[in-house]
């Protein structure tokens, strides 16, 4: 079982600029969901930024449903600057896989002993209770990294191999290239986050 719990909320908005766009995910009845929290949240949100639209749909995890969904909604996403997602991290990380846009988390996600099903295991998600994907164009430095840096690449990697296992790319250099493909490398300055092992089991 996966619990999600609302981020601080100075750290969702902290990085997303412009218009915003919110998606929530609503269906797996396998995870526990702080759906009061969040709707709280989003309308403080819809008073003090601009938010080109607030979506719910079930089950982000499923690449093809989630792949559909967006292909169906391209007007609404060109609309937005940033994308602030309300899910576990593994829907956060099939969405951000599918837009070219900067996407931030609104939940961190936790791990509870339990039947999680299948797509958790299919996804880079480490259910740390800390997410670090608002700082890394949504990919996990946990579970990329061989090393699990969260402060940037160890300087041991060649050709964009890791130093630790030569089949595995470098996952600092995937963060880097993406957010300079968003045009948005500004997000890695000054960036250096301690990680919070009480919520690791």
């Amino acid at each position: 079982m996966l619990i999600t719990e609302l981020k601080p909320k100075e750290e969702v908005i902290a990085r997303t600029k412009g218009k915003v766009l919110l998606i929530q995910c609503e269906g797996c009845r396998e995870v526990f969901f702080p759906a009061e929290q969040v709707n709280k949240f989003k309308q403080e949100l819809k008073n003090s930024t601009t938010i080109t639209d607030d979506i719910t749909w079930d089950y982000l995890c499923n690449h093809e449903y989630t792949k559909i969904r967006i292909e169906n909604s391209k007007q609404k996403i060109m609309l937005a600057d940033s994308i602030i997602i309300f899910s576990c991290g593994v829907g956060l990380q099939v969405v951000s896989n599918l837009i070219s846009k900067p996407v931030f988390p609104g939940c961190n996600t936790l791990y509870v002993n339990g039947f999680q099903g299948l797509t958790p295991n299919q996804c880079d998600c480490a259910q740390c209770g800390d997410c670090f994907l608002n700082y890394t164009a949504s990919i996990c430095p946990i579970t990329t990294c061989s090393k699990s840096l969260l402060n940037g690449p160890c300087g041991g990697a060649k050709n964009g191999k890791c130093e630790v296992d030569k089949e595995m790319d470098c996952g600092w250099e995937k963060i880097y290239k993406k957010l300079e493909s968003l045009g948005r490398a500004d997000i890695l300055k000054g960036v250096v986050k301690l990680r919070d092992y009480t919520k690791v089991i």
